[in-house]
């Protein structure tokens, strides 16, 4: 919660923050994101700290951790988010369910890192799209509890919803700062729910085309791999026994 807590505030601050300095720049969080980038890695630490005091993971899921971030950060180099198409989504998804919440927020934040890493992706956009695939994961982890077909469906509709969400998100980091003309621009200073308002007909008129995409092809590799993969994931959970302590047999071997 406080990880989430300074992601929306890193998101939403221009909304409530009567300045004139806001709108200035296409490119106004150049000087902060490498400091909201320090300030999201101790979170992430906590994080995991915190669900291992808690006994929700252990040594074991935290190499299964690095495992799943590679394969999600392939996965995005795959796909860097032309025409909105990232295959890497319906993986955070899945992880996320199977893992729980916890799981879900470390592993978006760090394949989104891994991913930018190899395909280049680095700039001040970089720690605002680690905290949004980081709540695409956690999320995850919060849905109802379901079975069978059911909870396909309900992962194939939270795929397709948090793909367009995460559009919707994104579009806050660079939004106030440039300027799309009077029906679409951030006014510093105006009500919020004028803004509210110019936002939303700017993310109709340019970001649909590309967040929805992403939310179809989410959920179609959901309900196309979604099962096995989800079988896969609660077999090794229980084959690698994540809250059984480890026993040693001192006992003599046969023969």
């Amino acid at each position: 919660m406080v990880a989430s807590l300074a992601g929306l505030l890193a998101f939403g601050w221009p909304l409530f923050l009567h300045t004139d300095q806001v709108g200035e720049s296409a490119i106004g969080h150049t000087t902060d994101a490498p400091w909201l980038f320090v300030l999201l890695l101790p979170l992430l630490v906590a994080v995991v700290l915190a669900e291992l005091s808690e006994s929700g993971i252990d040594a074991k899921v935290i190499s299964l951790l690095g495992m799943l971030a590679a394969v999600g950060a392939a996965l995005r180099a795959l796909g860097p988010g032309t025409a909105g198409l990232e295959p890497g989504f319906f993986l955070l998804v899945l992880a996320g369910r199977a893992f729980g919440a916890g799981f879900g927020f470390v592993l978006g934040a760090v394949s989104l890192l891994g991913g930018a890493l190899i395909s280049g992706g680095v700039g001040p956009w970089m720690p605002f799209q680690m905290f949004a695939c980081a709540w695409v994961g956690c999320l995850a982890g919060l849905l109802p509890r379901a079975g069978g077909r059911l909870e396909l469906l309900l992962l194939a509709a939270y795929s397709m919803v948090s793909g367009v969400l995460y559009g919707l998100v994104m579009n806050l980091w660079f939004w106030p700062y440039a300027t799309f003309g009077s029906d679409f621009s951030f006014i510093p200073g105006a009500a919020l729910s004028g803004n509210l308002h110019r936002y939303f007909l700017f993310v109709v008129a340019t970001s649909l085309g590309w967040d929805i995409p992403r939310g179809i092809l989410s959920a179609v590799l959901v309900l196309l791999v979604g099962r096995p993969v989800l079988k896969a994931f609660r077999r090794t959970a229980r084959k690698a026994a994540f809250d059984v302590p480890v026993v040693f047999d001192s006992g003599r071997a046969d023969g």
